[in-house]
């Protein structure tokens, strides 16, 4: 399983490279937590904001359908949390975290650090190589997943650290987030009756923009919002 949490998820370019990992295999799955809203959202922001974010989810639906999932995330209130993070963990294997988005803008353009780890300990607990490539669960990084998913599923994290935790199974987690998803969206439906479902997560579903919309949005999109830093030898060549 790729999980991502991330502050824009813009870029077909860039999510081409998850795209493939999904067509070259029918077991994995993407899970995206991203802003339910995007920071600026006036007439000609907003659509600006989510063209580069709707082509990237076209290309990785398009790549691999309902295996892929994303997700805003909300208070106890109500209230959308505002997603700054920058946090991908592969497989429970390869974890990274820093201040670049998975954009053109932040490959290329602007200057970033982060920080890829690849633990050395691995976890006992099953499936103890989720990826199936023998490289077995890293400690580090299934830690940083569980706590990330436990605090958007409101559970609590078992008394015994070695214990069987369902969400160590990457199907079992991926189903975990859709139920909950879906609780809490139902529960809005029925006008919020009754109690409160646990979690925090909301299916994300960008505004609808129009062909004009687009058409206008998508140079903007290019040159203001997610320019490529890129000299021409690479853009070219499509590499980075």
């Amino acid at each position: 399983m790729i999980y991502l949490e991330d502050q824009y998820l813009w870029s077909p370019h860039v999510v081409e490279h998850f795209a493939r990992a999904l067509r070259a295999h029918p077991g994995l799955r993407l899970i995206a937590v991203i802003p339910s809203v995007p920071e600026q959202d006036g007439r000609l922001t907003l659509p600006m904001n989510l063209i580069g974010r709707i082509t990237a989810l076209e290309t990785l639906r398009e790549a691999a359908g309902d295996r892929v999932a994303v997700y805003g995330v909300e208070n106890h209130a109500g209230t959308p949390v505002y997603v700054h993070a920058k946090v991908c963990v592969i497989d429970d294997v390869w974890a990274a975290a820093g201040s670049d988005n998975v954009n053109l803008r932040s490959w290329t353009h602007d200057s970033e650090l982060s920080c890829a780890v690849l633990d050395r300990a691995t976890d006992p607990r099953d499936p103890r190589d989720p990826g199936g490539l023998g490289d077995g669960a890293r400690r580090f990084a299934r830690e940083l997943r569980l706590l990330l998913a436990r605090e958007h599923l409101d559970r609590e994290a078992p008394d015994d650290p070695r214990a069987p935790d369902e969400l160590c199974d990457p199907a079992a987690a991926f189903e975990a987030f859709a139920s909950a998803a879906a609780a809490l969206d139902s529960w809005y439906e029925r006008g919020r009756t009754g109690p409160r479902p646990p979690g925090r997560l909301r299916a994300y579903r960008p505004p609808p923009l129009s062909r004009w919309e687009r058409v206008l949005a998508t140079p903007l999109y290019r040159v203001v919002v997610d320019p490529d830093g890129r000299p021409m030898r690479l853009r070219r060549r499509r590499a980075f």
